[in-house]
This record gives C-alpha cells, sequence and structure tokens, in this order.
C-alpha cells in the first residue's frame, strides 16, 4: 500500500489542499469544500517535487499564463465518475459545457437512449482534482451557475478569470 503525501498550496481563493499518491496528483480541494477528504493518514511533505510543479502551475494559472495542465493525474473513483472526470478534462481554457450536454455525451458514448444530468452532476460534485479537472466549467442548462462543491463565489471567480462571465 503507498503513502499519500499532502501539501497545501496558496491561492488567491484561499489555501488549498494537494494529495500525491504513486507520483501522479490524487486531490487538490479548496480548504474546506464540500466532500473534503480524511487526511489523518497522510503525510504531509510540501518539498516534493510534483507539489513543486503543481504550486507553479497554479501562479501560472491564477495569473493567466498557464492554460492546460500536463502534470500526472490519478483518478480514484467509479467507472462512470472517471468517464465524466475524462470529459471533464477536455473542456478547454475558457471554454464551458453543461451538465445536460456531458450527459448527451455520455449516452452517445455508452450506447443509451439517454443519460441523466442528475447523474452527471454527482459525479462532477465528487471531482477531486479541482482546477486541474475542471469542474468549474460546467453550467446549468441556462447558463446558471450551480453544483460547485468549493463554492459559487468561487466558481464565478474561475470563470470570470478565463473570461468565461
Amino acid at each position: 500500500m503507498s503513502n499519500t503525501y499532502t501539501s497545501f498550496i496558496d491561492t488567491p481563493l484561499g489555501k488549498m489542499r494537494a494529495a500525491e499518491k504513486d507520483g501522479m496528483i490524487a486531490g487538490l480541494w479548496f480548504e474546506g469544500q464540500k466532500y473534503y477528504p480524511d487526511t489523518s493518514r497522510w503525510i504531509e511533505m510540501k518539498e516534493r517535487n510534483l507539489f513543486k510543479s503543481l504550486n507553479i502551475w497554479i501562479d501560472g494559472y491564477f495569473s493567466g499564463r498557464e492554460k492546460t495542465c500536463d502534470l500526472p493525474l490519478l483518478l480514484l473513483g467509479t467507472p462512470f465518475q472517471n468517464r465524466v472526470w475524462e470529459i471533464l478534462r477536455q473542456i478547454g481554457y475558457a471554454q464551458s459545457l453543461t451538465y445536460g450536454q456531458i450527459a448527451k455525451k455520455l449516452a452517445y458514448d455508452m450506447n443509451l437512449p439517454k443519460m441523466s444530468a442528475q447523474a452527471v452532476g454527482g459525479a462532477v460534485g465528487h471531482n477531486p482534482i479541482s482546477l486541474l479537472i475542471p469542474c468549474h466549467r460546467v453550467l446549468g442548462s441556462n447558463g446558471a451557475l450551480i453544483g460547485y462543491a468549493g463554492g459559487i463565489e468561487k466558481k464565478r471567480f474561475l470563470l470570470k478569470l478565463e473570461g468565461i462571465l
């Protein structure tokens, strides 16, 4: 069983906790956000090279220099969640999709007649790697700012930063 290492990262939106497992980013959460993990068995170690790279990327993202991320990610979810998170990873900087659009894409990919936008919303909400898997780019059917585990004000900030709002 491999260790999970953790470090805090300062951002303009407050502290974020990063998790590394097996040399990959396994989590990035705003402190206190919904679905915040139990970190009691994690090892605090901010000097890991991956955390240094993540800090550089986050600084670049918030300054508008970084539009894509090539850091290695470890997706630790159900097969359905992983499919949804892979779609989120394809949403480009300054672009957005709705929960319904993602549901239609999944239904098509899975050869199903339809897919629930609410099921998609559940998977999006449980995204463990904020920013790098850009769940903030998912909007309600009428463009409403709904469903961000980090809080709607953070979502609004990120969408404004990217020029979506």
